[in-house]
């Protein structure tokens, strides 16, 4: 590393920085690069601004709060392997990759072990968790990988359904939407006795120069006709673990209930479970009393009591394995994909009313202002006093009780309604990010067909378990690192320069500003959502300021949770169904010797972070795996009304066309570039829209608009539209995509002339 000078000096240079940046390891940010120039108070204002101005330029970005040059990984990352080289090495890309921000993804070259350890024999197409280090050793590759765990192998099979051809062959039409219209031939005798609409996995054969692509089916996963087809579809296109090995169904058939031994007796307290109205399990209750000390007047004593899912699941175990393999729940609007079994989280771990149950509790002492004064926490056995739906809560609170609600009303309710209301002062205070993004739920006829969607009403008893929820995590994020126990934390990252850029852009065509601001805050947000509050444009702005956000996710280190505008935070409330929360309660068990079964010694940062990505992985294919079981029953449900037309508002924009959201159901379906009016239409990135070429009429994310339905594709959730109605003819809009059109047409010349020179 270079040798920088610790004592007062002159402002370093551009160059210094940049090459300091690029040597140093572990956290750099103004601090450290004013540390080691030896840069006094005055000269720190000036750095701050030489650093603004570098990432302005996109010399450097900022990173989990440490600054680094563009296009850099971090020390851990899910890769894809994509090719060998001609020396014979594994060449990998990082699963995630902004390629409009940093242009195309880094390869990385695989360090092959000469005796590979079970686990690391990587090959081409795997999905890898790789630990990553930079090298100079190759200009084109300059970052190299171990394998630390294959996550998924080559994926030579394809699901979809099998259509019988006379002569006992079939075809498969394949489920993946990117698949759709390709045609792959099953011939006879590789059938396996499917039948005809029968949900099959194929083993795919090297497709041959004539003739399409044909393969053998190796499974039977059931029959179309089935009410669960469609989430079994799901379940097998991303390889989502759904059935129990013999030894975790033996451990669990082994579990007893936890007993009173090493616990204290919380039986007596009145806690309430608040849930959905159709769930089984129940893993989290609340109770609130008011503070009788003096010096706490109008504040609160709250306590949350969390299934003791660690007195079950011990590390290493086969129930543990299981869990981190599926990393957590997944679930469909026909079934529940569960991390743990079924008497694990729906018997032993659900805080029924009246039983006996084991829990780990955090008490927490609230102000009158709504701030946490104090916390601790405690291993418990408790007893639920009542089970409570969402809906029941808010009607009994409101005066409509039923013979179960009425005696919960004053001495349950009441008080947690008030703690609530206190909690509510402080959350307006810290100012979390404030999204109007409405959710909707998908509900079933009893033969698994679509009866309706609908959008349930947020009612304040989510907001009150939600919050309740949220001070628990922080507590433990708070424990744990006060006794220096590592942790999983839940992080959120704050928006990429590039993304913040392309948002300043857009509101400009809205005439709404957006001011550079030093260090950005979810307030900054909330300030332009409330500016169009009830106006045409909010949906489409709360829209583009969601994708501008980064992406939550699981990670050992800490750089905070933008979204919700906390410095420390971990998922400690949902141990049944996330894995995640499990590592924090074995954290705070071995951080207050509440046990034995508490977080090994040896689980320190470095496996963490390895447990972090891979769990951080499963919730994606948990998230993808839900929206595509959605887009599928929702195309069966509209696959008997195309040429009907629908309003709707567009929900994407992109190059190839735009995406259309439909207002009855929230169906997502295309339409296709081409197909759009009578002129010719190019994207506007900045607008977030299509606009005419030659008329300048323009269709832009979050317009209304009347489509029709021209095709459905229920087994690969696909909608195909055309668009009916006409695009809007924007004075702002259409001068920002002439000056872009304009700054473009003259980069081009610029570059083209540099190219002349230099030739």
């Amino acid at each position: 590393m270079s040798k920088h000078p610790n004592k007062a000096s002159a402002l370093p240079s551009r160059a210094e920085i940049l090459q300091f940046i690029g040597e140093r390891a572990g956290k750099v940010g103004t601090r450290e690069i004013a540390r080691a120039f030896g840069l006094k108070n005055a000269m720190r204002a000036e750095l701050k601004r030489m650093l603004r101005d570098l990432t302005d330029e996109g010399q450097i970005e900022r990173r989990r709060k440490k600054l680094h040059h563009p296009g850099t990984l971090p020390s851990t990352v899910l890769a894809n392997v994509i090719a060998r080289d001609s020396d014979g090495d594994l060449i990998a890309a990082p699963d995630e990759w902004d390629e409009e921000a940093h242009g195309s993804a880094p390869k990385i070259r695989i360090h092959s072990a000469r005796k590979p350890r079970p686990g690391e024999a990587a090959g081409v197409g795997d999905r890898v968790l790789l630990r990553i280090e930079e090298t100079d050793d190759d200009e084109d590759i300059r970052h190299r990988g171990r394998v630390i765990k294959i996550l998924e192998h080559t994926k030579r099979r394809v699901v979809g359904i099998f259509h019988a051809l006379p002569g006992s062959a079939g075809r498969l039409e394949p489920v993946d939407k990117k698949m759709l219209g390709r045609v792959m031939t099953i011939p006879a005798g590789a059938t396996a006795g499917a039948e005809d609409g029968d949900l099959v996995a194929v083993e795919v054969n090297r497709p041959s120069r004539l003739g399409p692509p044909n393969g053998r089916v190796k499974e039977k996963l059931g029959s179309l006709k089935s009410e669960r087809a469609v989430s079994i579809i799901a379940i097998h296109a991303h390889s989502i673990p759904y059935v129990f090995n013999r030894e975790t169904l033996a451990e669990t058939q082994a579990a007893k209930p936890a007993t009173l031994a090493g616990r204290e007796d919380w039986r007596d307290v009145p806690f309430v479970t608040i849930d959905p109205p159709d769930a089984k399990d129940h893993d989290d209750a609340v109770h609130a009393v008011s503070d009788a000390v003096a010096n706490n007047r109008g504040g609160f004593i709250l306590s949350v009591a969390i299934a003791d899912v660690a007195h079950y699941v011990t590390p290493g175990s086969a129930l543990d394995r299981e869990a981190l393999l599926r990393g957590n729940s997944v679930y469909f609007p026909d079934r529940v994909v569960p991390m743990l079994p079924e008497r694990i989280s729906n018997d032993l771990c659900s805080l029924r009313p009246g039983e006996n149950r084991a829990a780990l509790a955090v008490r927490m002492v609230i102000g009158a202002d709504g701030r946490k004064r104090s916390h601790t926490f405690h291993r418990v056995l408790m007893r639920s006093a009542a089970k409570l739906s969402y809906e029941r809560a808010q009607m009994a609170i409101g005066g409509r009780t039923d013979a179960d609600s009425e005696p919960l009303v004053e001495p349950v309710l009441k008080p947690l309604y008030a703690a609530y209301a206190a909690l509510s002062r402080a959350r307006a205070e810290r100012q979390p990010l404030d999204l109007e993004l409405p959710e909707r739920k998908i509900l079933l006829k009893s033969d698994g067909t679509v009866d309706r969607v609908i959008t349930p009403e947020r009612l304040e008893a989510h907001k009150l378990i939600e919050e309740f929820m949220i001070l628990a995590n922080v507590a433990a994020a708070e424990t744990l690192e006060r006794a220096r126990v590592p942790l999983i934390y839940r992080v959120h990252d704050e928006p990429s320069i590039e993304k913040l850029h392309a948002l300043r852009e857009f509101l400009a065509t809205l005439d709404v500003p957006f001011p550079k601001v030093g260090a950005l805050r979810p307030e900054a947000f909330n300030r332009i959502l409330a500016r169009v509050k009830g106006k045409d444009a909010e949906p489409l702005v709360n829209e583009v300021v969601l994708r501008t956000q980064a992406q939550a996710e699981y990670s050992a280190d800490n750089y905070g949770h933008f979204g919700l505008n906390l410095r420390r935070y971990a998922h400690f409330t949902s141990p049944i169904r996330r894995y995640a929360d499990l590592i924090v309660h074995r954290g705070l068990i071995r951080a207050l010797k509440l046990g034995s079964d508490g977080l090994p010694d040896s689980a320190e940062h470095k496996q963490l972070m390895e447990i972090s990505a891979q769990i951080s992985a499963t919730e994606r294919r948990a998230m993808v795996a839900e929206r595509e079981t959605n887009d599928r029953l929702i195309a069966h449900f509209l696959a008997d009304r195309v040429g009907a037309t629908f309003g709707g508002r567009i929900s994407g924009v992109t190059r190839a066309g735009l995406f259309v959201k439909l207002t009855e159901t929230g169906a997502d379906g295309f339409v296709p570039a081409r197909t759009i009016g009578d002129d010719y239409f190019q994207f506007d990135e900045r607008a977030h829209a299509m606009i005419g070429r030659r008329t300048g009429e323009m269709y832009r994310l979050g317009d209304t608009v009347t489509v029709k339905l021209v095709e459905a594709a229920p087994v690969a959730g696909a909608l195909r539209f055309e668009i009916l109605s006409e695009g809007r003819y924007d004075d702002a809009a259409r001068r920002h995509h002439q000056a872009g059109r304009r700054r473009d047409h003259s980069s081009s010349h610029r570059n083209k002339r540099h190219q002349r020179k230099a030739r």
